[in-house]
């Protein structure tokens, strides 16, 4: 698989999480994970940033944060100019999406996961 250097954004650090299970799922398909959240703590070996911290060379960000949330990261997903955004289940968000398509980038309504394990990704 090609590296697709992915920041999962909304990672907690509560096992039960889709997004947990979503960063575990990328580093056992040996794609490397950035993982962004509200608040510190771990993932197997991956620390949760806060914040906007700087990416570089991303190829996709995977959300799991509810449209309710997302407006304050809007430029701050465009600034790492993925290829790709991920709009996992219950984070549809057509007013983004259409922004994201007039910026060149591709809105992508899939379940990270699924696309993992049927090797879409």
């Amino acid at each position: 698989m090609v590296n697709k250097k992915t920041v999962v954004l909304g990672a907690s650090p509560n096992p039960i999480r889709f997004s947990h299970k979503a960063v575990k799922s990328l580093l056992r398909h040996d794609v490397e994970v950035v993982a962004v959240g509200f608040r510190k703590g771990e993932i197997v070996e991956e620390e949760i940033l806060v914040g906007h911290p700087r990416i570089d060379d991303v190829h996709t960000v995977s959300i799991y944060i509810g449209s309710s949330r997302q407006e304050e990261y809007y430029d701050y997903i465009i600034s790492l100019k993925p290829k790709r955004v991920i709009f996992n289940p219950g984070t549809v968000n057509p007013e983004f999406m259409g922004r994201l398509q007039e910026e060149g980038i591709e809105p992508v309504s899939a379940c990270m996961l699924v696309l993992l394990n049927e090797e879409e990704y």
